[in-house]
C-alpha cells in the first residue's frame, strides 16, 4: 500500500511539473521588429494584428464557426479561447465569454475613435485580437469580440 501510494504522488507531481514547464514555455514573450512581423505576416493580419486594424462584420472566417476545439493567436499559435466559450452575440465577429486563461490575455485601455474600450492583446506576443466588453452572457457577463484575422484554429481530436 505504501508503494502505491508513493506511485500516485510521484505521478502527481510529475504531471503537475510538466503542466508548469507548459506554462512556462507557452508564456515565453515573443519579441520581433516590425520588419520581422511583416515577413511572417499576411498584410491584411499586420494591418489587424500589429496595426490594431478590425475586420469588417459577418465577414471573417470564425464568426459563424461551430467546430469543437481551441483558438489560438495568429502571430504566435498561443491557445487563447475554447470552442466551450464561443457563442453567438450578434455582432459579427467570434465572441468568447471566457479566455483560457487571465494570463493569456492583456488588457489595455483604447481611447481610440472618441470612445473608451478595453482592448485586449495575446500576452505572447501583443497581437491586437479585439476588444473586451461587460455585455456578455453568464457566467462572466464578458464577451470578447476578436478579430478572425487575429486567430487560428485547431480542431479537438
Amino acid at each position: 500500500m505504501k508503494s502505491f501510494i508513493k506511485l500516485i504522488f510521484f505521478l502527481i507531481v510529475t504531471l503537475y511539473a510538466q503542466q508548469e514547464q507548459e506554462k512556462i514555455n507557452m508564456s515565453k514573450k515573443i519579441l520581433k521588429s516590425d520588419a520581422e512581423w511583416e515577413t511572417c505576416l499576411t498584410p491584411k493580419e499586420y494591418k489587424i494584428l500589429r496595426e490594431k486594424g478590425t475586420e469588417m462584420a459577418f465577414t471573417g472566417k470564425y464568426y459563424n464557426h461551430k467546430e469543437d476545439g481551441t483558438y489560438t493567436c495568429a502571430g504566435c499559435d498561443y491557445e487563447l479561447f475554447s470552442s466551450e466559450t464561443k457563442f453567438d452575440s450578434g455582432t459579427g465577429w467570434p465572441s468568447f465569454y471566457q479566455s483560457l486563461d487571465k494570463d493569456r490575455i492583456i488588457e489595455k485601455e483604447d481611447k481610440t475613435l472618441g470612445m473608451t474600450r478595453v482592448e485586449i492583446l495575446c500576452a505572447r506576443c501583443e497581437s491586437h485580437l479585439g476588444h473586451v466588453f461587460t455585455d456578455g452572457p453568464n457566467p462572466t457577463g464578458l464577451r470578447y469580440c476578436v478579430n478572425s484575422v487575429s486567430l487560428d484554429f485547431k480542431e479537438s481530436k
